[in-house]
């Protein structure tokens, strides 16, 4: 029978987190006669598993049940964003192609073929690819964050850190869970799992989710109204593990897929009253005005498999990871957000050039392989050594359609036809050789160096198949290859000083690099640009400390960090196109704290807070401004010849990074209390995100303003017979705040809302 004494309050932490809420809560644990102290978290932020107090690493963890809540609501990855210190994640896709943000450190590049210097990690496998990097979370063990470079045991194009995900692994305990709420807009979420020993060393592990939501959006453009036209989505996705263990071998097999049937993030012009930040007066979140929103549709498909295997041979650990990846994905969206036509005299909705557009990865294929041997001496010295091995074969086709213009009707049969095409083709092949040494000179000070060396290497060519707006077999074709490559040695250098029980000091230097990227959108621009690798020198220093008696953890750190040649991407402009650029220096530094508090025995309190300040340091570097002219552009300007008349450029030396939050803060409160044969409990929290450019160039239309959510959750849970049962409403974005959180700069200055508020309900049950 499942002890309910012991969960006091755990549960209510785990099943109270709120999707818009959380921080970096981990469950508590009743010791010594019913005294409640904090739970030891585990991470393996070095590939073996560890007191996160332990680690010389700026890594937060989340773990267990309090992901499941993270995502009640149908949320996305994004759900994350400003949740964990220094961490921002936003999207101009929606639900696919989220881009990742730590320590300001990140890229806006909206291309399918965008790299990150923030790897995402899930199941030990990299996902390079912008859409790998949205599968759903669900059935999830743990997630961390790690903070400044990792370039040693995980490798390239990990200058800013990492975000790795651990699903849940089969065991031979029989135990699963099936899930679901209901919410704003129709909003359906529900997960299931199943897991047990199929023989005495076989074990399994069934887990599915399917989120879905009604269109709601209106649009009320002239001869293209149409009732709950966009906003919905469907999204399904599952994952089967089977684990073999024998004496001193074990094989876990895993398998997923994602299909997500949808439609893109909606885009609204004009969205901000002219020199300001401020939504314009007339907006409404479920109203578009657009002449293409009929066509606009989001497709993704994804599915991998892995394999890894581990050896235990007398004192080492041989481990073997194989996997493959792929991801495929149809976008296609009226990307001004508006109409052309004969538009009423300042109507916001009109725009003066209809941009629709498609985005498709037809074919993607990635393989790695792991090879990584590990000591399990009991002595002072430890060490692990390994290969790794990266192949990526990538297509990326780009399409425009034309929009009627001021001389045709709704009905002009040619409104939508496909009149542009490119395609973009990529082979990455990438190998390393890596090793680490801890060495312990005492009982209270530890040390370790790493190192690795990386070669990378992409052939790519880029076509134009039909030009938009020239006619003709042969109007403005274009092809260009480029083949880059580099190597590069990553280091680190580490140690933690125990000062006492309680108390640990670490301090970190490490060195890392983003390979090569290349950037070919050529439909618009003709122009394949490339980035040299850029390097980073990180240096930071922190506590870790558990404070009264078990009941208090805080830990906070300092950084400083210096990076040379960073990629950064020109987006838009005066095209529909990105532009790849290196910035002689970026400075950045900053703060970190996560705390978590037992205030009494019936209220636990987590306050996370993160400062982080990035300069680009680069005098005379400049880019394009906003391609319609009508943005406030606050940087020196000048002007430059343009096809198609004179560009405005903007000096970009010493600003900031762009979506590049300076303040991020986080605080819950968490309440319980035993009631007949149950419990109830509450949940409360408020995150705060500071306010973000959307791009590398500062004008007041473009500056995200300071974004504040209010989150709540409360419920009820009991044991009845052998299964644990919860019920539980919860609200998101409580205030119902709402403000720009992207732009599109190209044209009619269009931009993005964030989600406004969300109530609903959901009823679990857990079985053992």
């Amino acid at each position: 029978m499942y002890s309910f004494k012991k969960k006091s309050l755990s549960l209510c932490i785990s099943a109270a987190i709120l999707a818009t809420g959380g921080g970096v809560t981990s469950i508590v644990q009743a010791e010594e006669a019913g005294k409640l102290k904090l739970e030891v978290i585990e991470v393996t932020a070095r590939k073996r598993v560890e007191n996160v107090q332990e680690v010389p690493v700026s890594v937060s963890a989340l773990q267990g049940e309090n992901l499941d809540a993270y995502s009640s609501a149908g949320m996305d990855i994004r759900f994350m964003s400003a949740r964990i210190p220094s961490l921002a994640v936003e999207s101009s896709y929606g639900r696919s192609f989220p881009r990742f943000y730590i320590r300001g450190l990140g890229n806006t590049d909206f291309d399918l073929n965008a790299s990150q210097p923030v790897s995402y990690i899930v199941d030990d496998i990299v996902q390079e690819n912008p859409i790998l990097k949205g599968f759903p979370v669900f059935d999830v063990e743990r997630v961390e964050v790690l903070r400044g470079p990792q370039g040693t045991l995980f490798g390239r194009n990990t200058p800013a850190g990492l975000v790795k995900f651990d699903s849940m692994k089969p065991s031979q305990s029989f135990d699963g869970y099936a899930a679901v709420s209901y919410g704003s807009r129709g909003a359906i979420n529900s997960s299931a799992a199943i897991g047990g020993g199929l023989t005495d060393n076989l074990s399994i592990r069934v887990s599915a989710l399917h989120q879905s939501k009604d269109d709601y959006i209106d649009n009320r453009a002239v001869g293209f109204e149409q009732t709950d036209q966009l906003g919905g989505y469907e999204d399904n996705a599952a994952r089967i593990q089977f684990l073999y263990e024998g004496n001193s071998f074990s094989a876990l097999f895993n398998y997923h897929f994602r299909d997500l049937d949808g439609s893109p993030i909606t885009f609204h012009p004009n969205i901000a009253t002219l020199g300001t930040n401020n939504i314009r007066p007339d907006f409404a979140a479920d109203v578009v005005y657009q002449d293409a929103g009929q066509f606009a549709t989001q497709q993704v498909s994804t599915q991998g498999s892995s394999l890894k295997l581990e050896w235990e041979i007398e004192d080492y650990t041989l481990t073997s990871i194989t996997a493959w990846e792929s991801a495929e994905i149809y976008s296609r969206a009226d990307v001004d957000g508006g109409y052309n036509g004969f538009p009423p005299a300042g109507d916001a909705n009109a725009v003066w050039w209809g941009a629709q557009t498609a985005d498709e990865i037809p074919d993607h294929h990635q393989y790695t392989q792991e090879l990584r041997l590990a000591s399990n001496f009991v002595g002072q010295l430890n060490y692990q050594v390994g290969l790794f091995y990266f192949y990526e074969d990538l297509t990326i086709n780009t399409f425009d359609f034309y929009t009627r213009d001021a001389n045709s009707t709704p009905s002009d049969p040619a409104h939508g036809a496909q009149n542009g095409e490119s395609t973009q083709y990529q082979e990455t092949t990438a190998w390393a050789v890596f090793g680490s040494v801890d060495y312990d000179f005492t009982d209270d000070f530890s040390l370790t160096v790493g190192l690795r060396y990386s070669d990378d290497e992409k052939d790519f060519t880029a076509e134009l198949l039909d030009h938009p707006f020239i006619p003709g077999a042969d109007g403005g074709n274009y092809s260009k290859s480029v083949n880059p490559s580099d190597s590069h040695v990553s280091w680190d250098i580490s140690g933690v000083y125990k000062i006492n029980q309680d108390v640990n000091w670490y301090a970190r230097v490490a060195n890392s690099f983003r390979a090569p990227s290349i950037q070919g959108r050529v439909l618009y621009d003709q122009n394949v640009s490339v980035a040299d690798s850029e390097t980073i020198t990180s240096y930071e220093t922190g506590i870790k400390s558990d404070i009264l008696d078990g009941r208090g953890r805080i830990n906070a750190s300092v950084y400083y960090f210096n990076m040379n040649n960073q990629q950064l991407t020109a987006v838009g402009g005066t095209s529909n196109s990105n532009t790849l650029l290196n910035a002689d220096s970026t400075k950045g530094y900053g703060i970190e704290l996560d705390s978590e508090w037992i205030l009494t025995d019936n209220i636990i309190a987590t306050f996370n807070l993160s400062y982080n300040k990035t300069e680009i340091d680069d005098k005379g570097l400049a880019v394009a401004v906003c391609g319609s002219g009508t943005c406030t552009v606050t940087d020196a300007t000048f002007q430059i010849p343009g096809s198609r008349g004179p560009v405005t450029m903007a000096y970009i030396d010493g600003n900031s990074l762009p979506n590049a939050p300076e303040w991020i803060s986080n605080l819950t409160l968490s309440y319980v209390k035993e009631v007949g044969e149950g419990e109830f409990f509450a949940h409360t929290d408020l995150t705060y995100r500071g306010k973000v450019d959307f791009f590398l160039y500062r004008a007041k239309e473009f500056e995200g303003e300071a974004l504040v959510e209010i989150g709540a959750r409360t419920g009820y849970n009991w044991i009845m017979g052998d299964n644990e049962y919860e019920v539980s409403a919860f609200v998101r974005n409580l205030t119902d705040e709402q403000v720009i959180i992207g732009g599109v700069d190209f044209n009619n200055n269009s931009g993005m809302v964030n989600e406004e508020r969300f109530v609903g309900a959901a009823f679990k049950v857990s079985f053992f």
